[in-house]
């Protein structure tokens, strides 16, 4: 699932993601014959943010794609937490849902780490419930959920590592819940060495240098250069930043990285493209955990991916 090119090898996200995919409806075909069970996801929009609308969209296109029953509940920005509270209680209750999925972010006045905590553990297809952060945290992985962005990178780190990342060094470059701290849990649970950094980290370039599986996250574009790498490293690049890009035109844009793609490239083993990299494989993991919540459900061993 790579490109070669002149420097690095390009990790190609899409066909990874399409690989994951055909896998998850192979399986979920599997379980509707065996056991009737066809695995439900419901995903909740509160408000009419824009780039929500987009991710949900696709989330419910592919979950469709993918064999599964997919609802979308679109509530009003003015809906109270207490309705919001009651539908995540509603849909906890469902049998025919295995997945809930709220969409972030929400209105100022709903306290988003309330509802996240009012979804039952093992319909947590995100992975951010106490319980799944704490089983991930103390190497649970076969009962847990691991959240979808650091679940689709890990596989692109092992399709070219291996599964077992003993002797390696990994430097995590972001701290936030959703992706910094749940990547160096899973960089852990296969061995490597693992160093968390931030905006507060003394000499980020030195440390970065020291990474033979180099994961950025912090939201900042362009931020790591060229000769923060390693030669030979492995650079995931999480961030989507998107960028005036003048010379397409006046007032246009484009998506960049949290990584110099251009300098790094020419450095790097292998290196993650944005757009095309890591975005693909976090719908795919989504429709993963979904289909491993509904065998658990069915009393049935969820395929590996």
């Amino acid at each position: 699932m790579t490109t070669e090119t002149n420097g690095a090898e390009i990790i190609d996200g899409k066909l990874l993601a399409e690989d994951v995919v055909a896998r998850v409806k192979t399986a979920t075909g599997d379980l509707l014959s065996a056991t009737g069970i066809q695995p439900g996801i419901a995903v909740i929009i509160v408000g009419e943010d824009p780039a929500s609308q987009v991710y949900v969209a696709s989330k419910g296109r592919k979950a469709r794609e993918c064999g599964f029953h997919s609802v979308q509940h679109t509530l009003d920005a003015e809906t109270s937490e207490a309705d919001l509270l009651a539908l995540i209680g509603k849909l906890n209750n469902d049998a025919a849902i295995h997945g809930i999925l709220v969409q972030l972010p929400l209105p100022g006045h709903i306290d988003e780490g309330r509802i996240i905590q009012a979804i039952a553990p093992e319909k947590d297809v995100d992975g951010f419930h106490y319980i799944n952060v704490g089983k991930l945290g103390t190497g649970a992985l076969d009962s847990a959920f691991v959240p979808c962005t650091p679940a689709g990178c890990m596989i692109m780190i092992e399709r070219r590592l291996g599964h077992d990342l003993s002797g390696l060094s990994a430097v995590v470059v972001g701290r936030s819940n959703i992706v910094g701290k749940p990547m160096a849990n899973l960089l852990l649970a296969a061995n490597a060495t693992v160093t968390i950094a931030h905006s507060r980290t003394r000499d980020l370039p030195a440390l970065a240098r020291t990474a033979d599986i180099l994961v950025a996250a912090v939201g900042r574009p362009q931020m790591i250069r060229g000769d923060w790498i390693k030669p030979g490293a492995t650079v995931i690049d999480v961030g989507i930043n998107r960028i005036a890009a003048p010379e397409k035109g006046e007032g246009k844009t484009r998506l960049v990285g949290d990584v110099n793609f251009d300098e790094a490239v020419k450095i790097a083993g292998a290196i993650t493209p944005v757009p095309g990299g890591v975005g693909p494989m976090t719908i795919a993991m989504l429709m993963a955990n979904t289909l491993v919540a509904a065998c658990r459900k069915a009393g049935v061993n969820p395929p590996k991916f």
